[in-house]
């Protein structure tokens, strides 16, 4: 078993954890919908936002009311403030505040400053390549390459882990759940009543995300060692749920932009 799988399998069995961990999301909710649970047990947690949740279009600003770009990205910082004084505030918090679904555009810089970030880490937890938000494949990516840079530059790198989120399938969206992978399987942990309710208070918090998530609640963490993912192919589900929702950004154009960050760090 790798030691991906391994820290995976600590996870999953609900232990404290005292090792240096980085937790790198695209969102300000996708810490609480992915990994809310573990908090509690991660003693020396870094949580990374990548985007500050306002895309530039302002279509969902002006649907929930909001005048700028700017007061929905600060409505949501708000939110998240209120769901990690639930879940338990991590030991540092790191904004790199790139505006929603623009990750893949920033995205050399964006590795360049994870690779900073995560030198010093046991372990990096993060999304997987799956097509559900162009967001969530560009962290995936973004800490990929970083964690690489480390390892060719020092000797020894942070393993890599991946917490369950969402990707297409039966033309829905599927929550919490892997596209499953043979090589990498999930180790699960229950979440029992306690954690099934702060998680629920928590998730709550997010409000402006509530027709997102709708009534999903989660009832296990799942996680598992990273696959070894080609980023310029489509992701493992075939289909990217995000081509769905008429953005500027297309799955066609991600793998684009991908395959000329891989190449310059090739």
């Amino acid at each position: 078993m790798s030691d991906a799988a391994l820290f995976a399998r600590r996870l999953a069995a609900g232990e404290r954890v005292d090792d240096p961990v980085a937790l790198v999301v695209a969102h300000p909710d996708d810490e609480t919908l992915w990994a809310g649970a573990a908090f509690a047990r991660l003693a020396n947690l870094t949580l990374i936002h990548i985007t500050d949740g306002a895309p530039l279009d302002m279509a969902d600003a002006s649907r929930l009311g909001f005048a700028t770009r700017e007061d929905y990205a600060r409505a949501r910082g708000r939110e998240l403030d209120r769901a990690l004084r639930l879940l338990g505030p991590p030991a540092a918090r790191i904004a790199c505040g790139v505006p929603d679904q623009q990750a893949i555009r920033r995205l050399g810089e964006l590795a360049d400053r994870l690779a900073g970030h995560l030198a010093a880490m046991a372990a990096v937890l993060t999304h997987p390549y799956e097509g559900g938000h162009p967001d969530h494949d560009a962290a995936a990516l973004a800490v990929r390459i970083a964690v690489e840079r480390i390892g060719a530059r020092v000797g020894r790198a942070p393993v890599l882990v991946e917490f369950a989120c969402y990707h297409a399938i039966d033309d829905e969206r599927r929550f919490g759940r892997f596209w499953p992978d043979a090589d990498c399987p999930e180790q699960a942990r229950p979440l029992d009543p306690a954690d099934r309710d702060r998680i629920g208070h928590a998730i709550a918090a997010h409000a402006t995300q509530s027709s997102v998530v709708g009534s999903w609640r989660p009832d296990a963490e799942r996680w598992r060692a990273a696959p070894d993912y080609d980023f310029t192919a489509p992701p493992p589900p075939g289909d990217s749920l995000y081509d769905r929702f008429g953005w500027a950004i297309t799955s066609a154009r991600w793998r684009e932009l991908a395959r000329q960050e891989i190449a310059q760090w090739a």
